[in-house]
């Protein structure tokens, strides 16, 4: 007898809502990483904040959304991608309800931790709901060029909603609207979503691996975020690298060797394109997420923009995103995977190299506009065809942990590469001050001399991503190319 899972197909009932509530859903947590950068000055003064730890306002969500991805995807497959996705909505819902009503800084920073940890649980759920309920070809392709561009434009619009509600109504309100979005996603998704328990009886879990790798990340993340705080050689950022490593090591350990019914199944690493979309993503992640960091820190700190006319600024790159994001499953019906991300890949390099020539008197039609419409086609590109790419031929009772496994390289990537570039360019404008006594820390030309190098290293980045997808996804014919008026 088939399991409930596998004998219910859910894409039998609504598959065109149930990619709505899957895409609205991912782009709610990928739009709480950057939503709140706008309104950091208005916060700190709101609750008090030090000036040392209004970053924990970012950090507390990133750190626990990539600590408990590799969880959060694997209980999906194991207890039910609809029940994880109802209670990761629920938890994020909640929690962001709690952080609109905070009236300390702890209880915000608890509060955001949360909103990671309900964040981890929907986004690999929402890919592993997408993935079961289209099957493998051009219409789950379509699916998922949609789904990446909502997960695209959570990221890239993120300065612009954030700006929009902070002038327009109070910081409270970025995190408020979660809240009713939240609750009719949890009605939509219990009425359309097909049930599922998971395609096995777990009698047993894998607890001790899923403690080692989730502390690990957590880990991990901590150490890496307090870089630019304490500095590379300091007891917390290397007890924090050196702590997740060995508690990674160990959970592979206990995967390949100990556990019965194993969190992370190592055979799934047998696939290689797989591996490869995963280690493209982690690099791509670590150059754009910087690349987006940057941008807004120049357009407001150097060019005088207020943090609305920023998020403005930013329309054309969603903008683009969006076009490109819908168009890539055709390209890559033409092109092929490897040669749709060389293209994907080597513009978010030319956007970087571009990025590398802003001036402390330049303007944003000159200096931004161009590498900002290249970043957002290169990203277009890249982020759906890895996406593809990591959870093709991946059977329906490892979505979850597929999903999961993209989900936290580009998390991890993104943290990865934003406490490097930010250390590096904190590290260049001290320099230029040392070197020109009598300047301000905020000068424009110091600031401006500290984002090059990060824009520098951002492409260094997207140069090594581009040498992993030559080295590590094998060129593959192309697949007939869906027609424009397939139906989902």
């Amino acid at each position: 007898m088939k399991p409930e899972s596998e004998s219910r197909d859910p894409s039998a009932v609504h598959p065109g809502l149930i990619l709505t509530i899957a895409c609205i859903a991912q782009f709610m947590v990928i739009l709480d990483v950057s939503v709140v950068n706008v309104a950091m000055p208005t916060i700190r003064s709101a609750l008090h904040f030090a000036e040392t730890d209004l970053q924990w306002v970012v950090s507390a969500y990133t750190v626990t959304f990539a600590g408990f991805l590799m969880l959060g995807g694997r209980a999906g497959d194991l207890l039910g991608r609809k029940r994880m996705f109802l209670a990761g909505i629920a938890l994020f819902s909640l929690a962001s309800l709690l952080g609109a009503m905070a009236d300390s800084s702890g209880l915000l920073v608890g509060a955001r931790a949360l909103q990671g940890v309900g964040a981890a649980i929907v986004a690999p759920a929402t890919l592993a709901i997408i993935t079961t309920t289209f099957a493998e070809g051009p219409k789950r392709n379509r699916a998922l060029g949609i789904w990446g561009m909502m997960s695209a434009i959570g990221g890239s619009s993120g300065v612009f909603l954030g700006g929009v509600l902070t002038d327009g109504l109070s910081w409270r309100w970025i995190l408020l609207i979660n809240v009713p979005i939240g609750a009719a996603l949890v009605v939509g998704a219990w009425r359309v979503i097909g049930r599922d328990r998971g395609p096995r009886h777990h009698q047993t879990f894998d607890f001790a691996g899923a403690l080692t790798i989730t502390l690990g990340l957590i880990a991990i993340v901590l150490g890496i975020v307090s870089i630019d705080q304490h500095g590379w050689t300091s007891p917390q950022v290397l007890g924090g690298l050196g702590g997740g490593l060995i508690l990674v090591a160990l959970f592979v350990l206990i995967e390949s060797r100990w556990a019965r019914e194993p969190l992370v199944p190592m055979s799934i690493f047998s696939s290689r394109t797989l591996v490869g979309a995963n280690v493209v993503m982690l690099l791509m992640g670590s150059s754009m997420f910087a690349l987006w960091f940057f941008l807004s820190l120049y357009l407001q700190q150097v060019l005088g923009l207020s943090p609305l006319e920023a998020g403005l600024g930013f329309l054309p790159m969603t903008g683009a995103l969006a076009l490109v994001s819908t168009r890539t499953p055709k390209v890559i019906a033409r092109l092929g995977t490897r040669n749709t991300l060389t293209i994907g890949l080597g513009l978010i390099a030319i956007s970087a190299a571009m990025f590398t020539q802003v001036s402390a008197d330049g303007s944003y039609a000159v200096d931004a506009l161009a590498p900002m419409v290249f970043a957002a086609v290169g990203l277009g590109l890249t982020f759906v065809t890895a996406t593809i790419a990591a959870v093709a031929g991946v059977p329906a009772h490892e979505a979850g942990l597929a999903s999961g496994l993209v989900n936290t390289s580009r998390q991890m990537g993104g943290a990865i590469g934003l406490a490097i570039l930010t250390s590096v360019a904190a590290s260049l404008t001290r320099g230029y001050l040392v070197d020109h006594p009598g300047v301000g820390a905020l000068n424009p030309e110091a600031l401006t001399y500290g984002y090059r190098g990060a824009f520098m290293l951002a492409v260094v980045f997207a140069v090594f991503a581009l040498a992993a997808n030559l080295t590590l996804l094998r060129k593959a014919p192309a697949p007939v190319a869906p027609p424009l008026s397939s139906e989902l």
